[in-house]
């Protein structure tokens, strides 16, 4: 008996592979293909280049970049101490590696404004659940050096360009501003005010978020705590002047570019590092769990952090939900890639033969394979019919001494008699 995987955590199999019943499709690889290949164009178009860290950091990093009262930090990173008695969690996000890496690179000596993207595997140690995993995997994009509201709505934008090449349809933004740290010190003691009056009445959990980090408890998904969060006083009011016209700014421009928006004063976002710009992004289809991307700015993260004091912003994307969310709305997907040609050879000489007209197609960059097997002629039917071959070509002896060979739709079963010198160039021709 082999040893099951550790819970919250899966594989990703060939389409072909997965079991037929259809709720597991969302693991086809090559479904995960064609969104990363999507994001890869669509950050092409609007500037953005790739970077790639490391799985693990030094706990640190998220500590001060995250917050200690934050959930991830304080509930659900992999922490551990490796060999060198040195504390090193894995990555539960991706913008603190993104800003440790510009830092220690020194970007900013390279150019005034950065845009950078990642496509990577998070950790979080959650109760694992439907679209909620231990290792998840995020979209991420940061903008570094500009602290314009055009750059906000940039990213919003991305991301609903990506969403409509991927043919999602009915997802809600909902944004909001926190200001900056004086407008939100204002903001604070005026809701910590307000929530202390209902201290008993309290989730346990926002009970203690009260004590270290009341403005947590306005993202509270407990229903008694949103009922007395309803009546909360709404950080609008606290703004100053830039933080206001800032936001103001946001709007216009997301209605300029006719991307529907809600304002939500309640959302807050899960990471302290976060001041002016916050955003989220949902598809109802996915129930609970359904935030398919977030994100916002954070002018101050990369000074905590010990680099130059420069604005930025940036999201994550959830690509476990983005895949569900398509499915769930029944998307056309595109087909994986099927062989053009399968070959059966009979006998040794043919099978060199096949072989080597096997390297030859492939050189064209014509999708074709062949059983490398001795087995019956049925039993390799049967698989040229599991993989979905448009045609097969059987050759032998006869096939050898003539140098002709019958090429069969397997659709249609039509046959067609080909010179065998020809066979790589009028596959060609037929576009397959």
């Amino acid at each position: 008996m082999t040893t099951p995987s550790a819970p919250g955590v899966f594989d990703l199999l060939p389409e072909g592979d997965l079991p037929q019943n259809g709720s597991e499709a969302w693991r086809s690889t090559h479904l995960w293909q064609h969104v990363e290949s999507e994001i890869r164009q669509v950050t092409k178009a609007y500037g953005f280049h790739e970077i790639r860290t490391p799985v693990f950091e030094r706990t640190e990093l998220f500590q001060r970049a995250v917050g200690e009262t934050t959930d991830i930090v304080s509930k659900e990173m992999y922490t551990f101490l490796d060999k060198g008695n040195r504390s090193i969690s894995l990555r539960p996000e991706g913008t603190a590696s993104a800003m440790r890496a510009f830092i220690e690179g020194q970007l900013q000596q390279a150019a005034p404004i950065h845009k950078i993207y990642y496509i990577a595997p998070m950790f979080r140690y959650e109760r694992a659940q439907a679209g909620r995993y231990r290792q998840h995997h995020q979209f991420g994009a940061e903008a570094i050096g500009s602290g314009s509201p055009e750059q906000d709505v940039e990213m919003i934008d991305m991301l609903y360009t990506l969403y409509h090449r991927l043919g999602l349809k009915n997802l809600n933004l909902t944004i909001n501003s926190i200001g900056d740290k004086e407008s939100r010190a204002a903001f604070r003691a005026e809701l910590l005010n307000y929530l202390s009056q209902y201290r008993a009445d309290l989730s346990a959990e926002s009970q203690v978020r009260l004590e270290v980090n009341p403005l947590r408890i306005l993202d509270s998904k407990d229903p008694k705590d949103q009922t007395i969060v309803a009546g909360a006083p709404s950080i609008l009011n606290f703004l100053n002047d830039e933080c206001r016209d800032h936001f103001e700014s946001v709007q216009k421009l997301l209605k300029g570019l006719n991307i529907p928006f809600q304002i939500n004063t309640s959302l807050v976002r899960g990471l302290d590092y976060y001041n002016k710009t916050v955003f989220e992004i949902v598809a109802g289809v996915l129930g609970a769990q359904n935030s398919i991307a977030g994100g916002g700015r954070y002018d101050t993260l990369i000074k905590t952090l010990g680099g130059p004091d420069l604005p930025a912003t940036g999201f994550g994307s959830g690509i476990e939900r983005i895949i569900q969310t398509m499915l769930k709305q029944e998307i056309p997907l595109p087909q994986s890639p099927k062989p053009a040609v399968f070959l059966i050879a009979l006998g040794q000489e043919a099978k060199h033969a096949s072989f080597a007209l096997l390297h030859q197609l492939r050189q064209k960059g014509i999708v074709s394979t062949m059983d490398f097997s001795d087995r019956k002629m049925n039993k390799i039917m049967q698989y040229a019919n599991h993989v979905q071959a448009t045609y097969v070509a059987v050759i032998g002896d006869n096939e050898l001494k003539t140098g002709i060979i019958e090429l069969k739709e397997m659709a249609s079963g039509e046959k067609q008699s080909i010179p065998l010198a020809e066979v790589v160039e009028i596959l060609g021709k037929k576009h397959v």
